[in-house]
Order: structure tokens, then sequence, then C-alpha cells
């Protein structure tokens, strides 16, 4: 019986052992699984900031304000890949609301879906950068299409039908290779067809229904389109014969010429593209010479091999290029910082390094940044002269005529009088359909406008600027020897006026309206700087130009008057004594104004709205006077802060915010401009501002004169 136990005894043993090991292992496997449905932070915070902004609506299952994994737990229409989010599909759902400002952090992103709700704003200008699928239609947006849509290099589908946009189709598809429907229908899109179209080499439908396009479809002549919809426009001209073809084509409701296009001049070469190339088909059955019909198409073949090499090689030695240039953008950056650090705390320092680490995840999508050049002056060469001209761009905006605007301002009275700046002084108008515009009524002693041209010309690349932080040109008027632009009125007054005239306390600005201003205004500034080509400079930037909406969103004006020049003494005489206190130390000592000068008084700007105090105050103390002077050397002490925030917040502010804020000012104002950062990183450290900011009531005994009523990682509860 011994030996019998003993020779069962080890087969439990060793069965504890395995069930054991079995374990485990499963325990492990378990706990891989759960780490890798971790959704990465950067999403969850998008999501979040998305969820709020949408009103936190309960038919959104599972999501959250704050905390939550939505890969981990199935949140309503996230579709994931690992901890990264690859797909939002919340279309149908009577969702309202705003889409937020973080969706460019969704880096893996590639279907978005929201069609079919009451959402409204203009759509965001930063848009999760690698879509393959966009799909808006069916909302309220208004506005126009942002810039930002030319850098998704990836898209394939895009629509964003049925809504409120307006304006003119910007020329941002010349990128969009890879776009194979695009669906514009059912808005009140204005203007001519964007020359950009030509470039949608994969396009097969595309819906323009029941807009006001105006000019021709000649841009559509070499495009595979199987589908394409204009009716109910207000288009012209002849049809081209190549679009005849499309198996689907729709074009009644506009003024075209009866009957095709006719045919070309004996001398002129067939127009190249799909509808070619299918009629060279047809007719090669027809050829006396197999032969020749072959190698001719053997010809074609290695023709088009040897474009598309070439492309291949263009484009890789670009992308190289732009790598470079980032590359050593950065260095530069970082070691500029380095050689400032004696002067700034450690928290400054981290800001720098957090920035950079944020620009380096999203350098894909900034490189690609480069829509068509909007505001760039095409340029011809005269073949006899040799000589080159200007090639005027179409102008956007609304003509009027000075009778129209007389009438709308009471002939410019005083009663309609609601601003002066260095050009000339601002007016409201009220037109006979209700609508109601700010008309500038350029002075022409201010200017040196030889030349129509000069103002027509700045004209059409201010009215292209479009941004949701941006005043609007709307119109112009260049008649009987009179200069005057039309904008869009924004009826809540200026920040300067809010900061430091506001009689009733009602008005005073909050800490979370404050960082609002400076994030929507610091927007503006990375739209003209990083986005237009060329970059626009402000040259003006100042809180009277920041103009306030009933929601007390900012909007900055004066974009792109830098371009109409002011003489010498008209500028010495209002422009210096109107912003000498915001301009930066090197256009004080030689003149020269660059983006990094706009920075610079963006800087100022943020001073203002920490402080309450204005740039220049000869009412104070000496010493206080000049408010950078006075402020800077304070921005890192924590109890000097405390004393210099404006007294009007009534010491609601949060603590690491306010540090925070600070920090960015003290970058932006540095002396020397290659050490001031570009307005993309000054957005990003105030959106993480944002982020981790949450609104306290300072205490009086407390040493430090902050308290903190929640940790400081949690979110603000008001969304901006």
């Amino acid at each position: 019986m011994a030996v019998q136990y003993t020779a069962v005894f080890p087969l439990p043993f060793s069965a504890s052992r395995l069930l054991a090991a079995f374990v485990l292992i499963l325990s492990i496997f378990l706990t891989l699984s759960l780490v890798q449905c971790t959704t990465d932070s950067s999403d969850v915070l998008a999501l979040q900031v998305l969820y709020t902004s949408l009103n936190s609506p309960s038919v959104l299952t599972n999501w959250k304000g704050n905390g939550g994994d939505p890969c981990g737990e199935s949140w309503k229409g996230v579709a994931c890949e690992g901890s990264a989010v690859v797909s939002i599909d919340v279309s149908g759902l009577g969702l309202n609301g705003t889409m937020g400002y973080l969706l460019s952090d969704l880096l893996s992103l590639r279907k978005f879906d929201l069609s079919g709700n009451g959402i409204h704003d203009t759509i965001p200008y930063q848009l999760p950068p690698n879509l393959t699928s966009l799909n808006l239609a069916s909302n309220n947006f208004s506005g126009n299409l942002p810039y930002s849509i030319a850098s998704m290099v990836s898209l394939s589908y895009l629509n964003v039908s049925r809504n409120w946009l307006t304006q003119s189709i910007g020329d941002i598809f010349g990128t969009l290779a890879c776009l194979a429907t695009l669906d514009l229908s059912f808005n009140n899109f204005s203007g001519d067809l964007p020359n950009s179209f030509i470039s949608l080499s994969n396009i097969s439908s595309l819906y323009l229904q029941n807009n006001q396009l105006t000019g021709s479809l000649n841009v559509f002549s070499g495009l595979p389109l199987t589908t394409l919809n204009v009716a109910n426009n207000h288009l012209s001209g002849w049809i081209p014969r190549e679009l005849i073809s499309i198996r689907t084509f729709i074009y009644d409701g506009n003024s075209f010429d009866n009957g095709p296009a006719p045919p070309p001049p004996p001398s002129t070469a067939p127009p190249s593209g799909r509808s070619h190339n299918n009629r060279s088909h047809r007719q090669g059955s027809h050829s006396p010479s197999g032969s020749q019909s072959s190698s001719s198409d053997k010809e074609l073949s290695a023709g088009a091999i040897v474009g598309i090499v070439l492309g291949a090689v263009f484009l890789v030695a670009l992308a190289l290029l732009a790598l470079y240039f980032c590359i050593w953008k950065n260095r530069t950056k970082v070691s500029g910082a380095r050689s400032s650090a004696g002067s700034l705390p450690v928290s400054t320092n981290n800001m720098n390094t957090e920035m950079h680490e944020q620009r380096v995840k999203s350098v894909a999508a900034v490189t690609d940044l480069t829509p068509p050049p909007a505001e760039k002056l095409v340029i011809e060469r005269v073949a006899k002269s040799g000589s080159l001209k200007k090639i005027k761009s179409p102008i956007t905006a609304t003509s009027y005529t000075v009778a129209s605007l007389q009438t709308a301002t009471n002939s410019f009275s005083q009663e309609f009088l609601i601003g002066e700046g260095s050009l000339g002084r601002v007016y409201r108008a009220e037109f006979a359909n209700g609508k109601i515009m700010a008309v500038k009524k350029i002075d022409n002693a201010a200017l040196s406008l030889q030349e129509e041209d000069n103002f027509l010309e700045a004209v059409s690349n201010m009215s292209r600027l479009r941004h949701p932080n941006i005043v609007t040109l709307a119109g112009y008027c260049a008649e009987h020897g009179q200069r005057l632009l039309v904008y869009e009125y924004v009826g809540n007054g200026s920040l300067h006026d809010m900061l430091h005239f506001a009689d009733d306390s009602s008005k005073n600005l909050t800490w979370n309206a404050r960082v609002r201003v400076a994030l929507g205004t610091a927007r503006a500034l990375e739209y003209l700087h990083e986005v237009c080509l060329p970059s626009v400079v402000h040259r003006n930037f100042k809180s009277a130009n920041i103009l306030l909406d009933d929601e007390l969103n900012p909007h900055l004006s004066d974009c792109g008057l830098a371009a109409l020049t002011p003489n010498t003494e008209r500028q010495v005489s209002t422009q210096m004594v109107g912003a000498f206190g915001y301009s930066a130390p090197e256009f004080a000592l030689s003149g020269i104004y660059t983006v990094k000068s706009d920075v610079y008084s963006f800087g100022v700007v943020m001073l203002e709205l920490l402080t309450g105090r204005k740039p220049l105050d000869s009412s104070r103390p000496r010493s206080e006077q000049s408010l950078v002077r006075w402020a800077t050397p304070q921005l890192h002490d924590i109890d000097a802060l405390a004393k210099m925030v404006d007294p009007a917040l009534n010491g609601m502010y949060p603590a690491k915010s306010l540090s925070r804020f600070a920090d960015i000012i003290a970058l932006c104002v540095q002396p020397e401009p290659e050490f001031r950062p570009p307005m993309s990183e000054v957005v990003q450290a105030l959106v993480r501002l944002v982020q981790r900011a949450s609104v306290v009531k300072r205490r009086s005994s407390d040493e430090s004169g902050f308290s903190y009523r929640t940790p400081d990682h949690e979110a603000i509860d008001t969304p901006f």
C-alpha cells in the first residue's frame, strides 16, 4: 500500500503546479489585454472635449467629460485599433453644440461621421489630419471650409452638404489626389469654382447642386468623373464637350449657352484627360495599322511611367527638405531656449520641453499644412518683353457703391461712428435688408495709393482670409476716389474697451473668458503666420483690434491692412501713439517687423488680460508706466504674481493656470526675436493650460495667496 501511495502522490502535486502556472499565464494575458485597451491619452482628451462641446448628451452612452477609456469601455460610435481611436460614427443622434478645439490630436482617426445632427458654429480650423472619410452633412455649420482640409492628403470622402456654408469655395484641393467623392451641395457657396479642382485626379463623384456658384465648368474638363451634379446655380458659358460623356451629368437650373462647347480650332491640340483618352480608345479599332496603335500605347505608357517616377522623386525630395527644415528649426529653437534658460525658472523650461514634444508628435500634420497660395500673387513672364507683370487674383468680396454705403451710414454721420484707427474711421452700417456691417472709410491722406490696383490687390488678399477668429472682409468700394472696406459686424466692443473702460461690473471678464480670448487670438495669428502662403504679418496687433461677440469669442480685425502702406508722418502721429506699448524692441530700434514682432505684441495683450492694465499708462508711478518693463521681472515670483492680477477678477482664478499663463507671456515678450516661440507652440501651450485648469477662489489667509478646491489635473467646469 505504501508503494502504491508513493506512486500516486506526485500526480496531484504536478497537477497543482500546472494549474498554478495556467492561472499565472492567464492573469498575465488578461493584464496585457487590459493594458492594450487603455486608450491613448491624447485621444481620450480630444473625445472629452468633443463630448463637453456637444453639451454632454446622454445619447452618447459611456462617454465622459473626465476620465474614462473609450476603447476599453466601448464608447458609443467609437472604434479602436489597439489603443488608438480610428473611427467615430455618431451620425443621426440629434446632437447639438459645437465640435470643440482638440480634434487635431486624433492622429490615428480615419473615419469621422457627425452627419444628421444639429451641430452649429463654424467647422473647426484644426481637424484630424489623417482622415480618409469626413462626413459633416445635414448639420447647421456656417462659415466656410477650413484651410486645414488641404493638409488631409489621405482624404477620399468629404461630405459637407446641407449646411449653411457661405462665401467662395477655397482653393484647398490641390493636394487631395486621393479624393474620390466630394459633396458640397445644398449650401450657399458663391463665386467661381476653384482652380484646384483640376488636381482631383481620382475624383469620381462631385455634387455641387443648389448653391450660388458662378463662372464656367472648364475646371472639370480633364477629371475622371462618373457623376457630376451642378444643378441650380448661376453657372454660365459653354458646357465643355468632355463633360457630355459623363454617365450621370445634371446641369439644369443654370445659364449655360445652348449646346456643348464649339470644337477647338484645327491647330489646337485636343484637351488631355479622361474624355480624350476614351475617344482615343474608341478610334483605335478603326486604325489602319494595329502595330501603330500598339506602338502609340507603348509610348504613352513609357511617358506615363517617366512622369510618375519624376513626380515621385520630386515628392520624396520635397518631404526630405521639409523634414530637414523642421529638425533644423526645432534644434535652433531648443538651443535658443537653453541660451535664455538662466533667466527663466524650471517651469518655463519644462513648458518648452512639453511644447517641443507636442510639436514632434504632430510633425506629420504640421509639415503638410501648406494650403494652396490663396494670398500668393501669380506671376507671368511676358514672352516678348521678358518683363514680369502681376496677374490680379479674382476678388471674392462684394463690390459696394458709395451711394449704398452713404445710405447705410446716414452719410457717415457722427451717430454711426463706432471707432477710429490709423487708416480712417469705422462706421456702423444698417442696410435695407436688415443686415448690419462695419464700414472702414479709409482716409486717402493716410495712404500711398497711387494706383487703384494696389487697393484692389489688398482687398483680394484680405477677402481670402477665413478663420473663425478673424473678422471677415465681406465687401469693398473703390469708386469716385473713395476707398472703403466692409466687414462683418462684431457688436460687443473691443477687448481694450472691455478691460479698461467697462463701467458695468457685469461686463468684467472672468478668468475662463480671458484664457479663451488668448487662445482664440493665438489661433488667429497661427493661421496668419503658419497657414497662409506667404505668411501674413499683422503689424498692428493690440487689444483694440480684438473684437468680442456676444459669447465673448475673439475676432481679430485689420488683418492684411499692413499691405496698405501708411505714409511716415501719419504713421508716427497715429499708429505710434496708439501701438507703441505693443511694439517689439526690434521695431523701435530698426523699423523691422516680422511674425516674431507679432508674437511680442501678443505677449503684451496677454499681460493686459492678466493685469487689467494698459501697455502704457502715464497716470501710474514712473516705474509702472510701461507694462512690460514693470511686469516682466515679476512673472516668475509667485507672491508678486498674485499682486499683479487684475483686481476685477475678485480673486477668482486657478493657481497653476495663472503661473502657466505667466510662463507663456515670458516667452513671448523676450527681447530677442529668435527666442520667441512660433504661434503654433503658443496655441499648444494655451490648449494644455485649458485642459489642466480648475476654477478656484483665492484665500487671503493662504501664504502663497492661492488655494485649491480640486486637483490641478481636473478640467474646468466651463468648456472653452
